[in-house]
């Protein structure tokens, strides 16, 4: 699982005070509205790793319940959203570490998805392509930042501010991360760069 590990929101600012008086009642409100925010794409993330719908949502409920546990200290983090995405990524290399497994990204068929939205910006290159293989493959060669970018862009809908809450970073970053995915991506299956700019 090349470049693939786990991220506890590096760099990420400093911890924000706690807040004041939080009551319990209020600590599960705002808990149930991010897991009602974020639930269906953590699966989602999770099964493009693990291969399988059980153990994706067996890593994902695992994770919610961990970050439960954490609810008050996520909330005196600069960014809830980096912390709590460090919290998911621990259990999905946990996960494939346990059932000593790689990453599936190559052979989830969530991944048509990417495929497609690749194919729309870079349509007549990659209609050439002569099977899907070399670009999941390729995909999951990228650096974790670029591969994290490209997966939550295309495959499970993040947009690119949410993607920077996500991964702790400004959306000047995700943009970078995406270009510098994609022409990787290009180098990689041959594909002339100068067909992939743009975000």
């Amino acid at each position: 699982m090349t470049g693939y590990g786990t991220s506890r929101a590096a760099g990420a600012p400093p911890s924000r005070p706690a807040p004041a008086g939080a009551s319990q009642h209020q600590l599960s409100i705002t808990f149930k509205a991010f897991h009602g925010t974020h639930a269906r794409k953590w699966v989602t993330y999770a099964y493009l790793h693990t291969g399988g719908e059980a153990a994706a949502r067996e890593v994902t409920r695992s994770a919610f319940r961990q970050l439960r546990l954490l609810w008050p200290h996520a909330l005196r983090q600069a960014s809830v959203e980096a912390f709590a995405w460090s919290v998911l990524k621990e259990h999905v290399v946990d996960w494939l570490y346990d059932h000593q497994q790689p990453t599936a990204l190559t052979e989830t068929a969530a991944f048509a998805v990417v495929t497609q939205a690749l194919l729309r910006e870079c349509q007549q290159q990659f209609a050439l392509l002569e099977s899907q293989l070399g670009l999941y493959a390729a995909i999951s060669r990228l650096p974790e930042r670029q591969c994290d970018v490209i997966v939550l862009r295309h495959v499970i809908g993040y947009s690119d501010g949410q993607i920077a809450a996500l991964l702790g970073v400004d959306e000047v970053t995700v943009r970078s991360h995406a270009s510098r995915g994609k022409r990787k991506l290009a180098a990689a299956l041959g594909i002339g760069q100068g067909t992939t700019r743009g975000n």
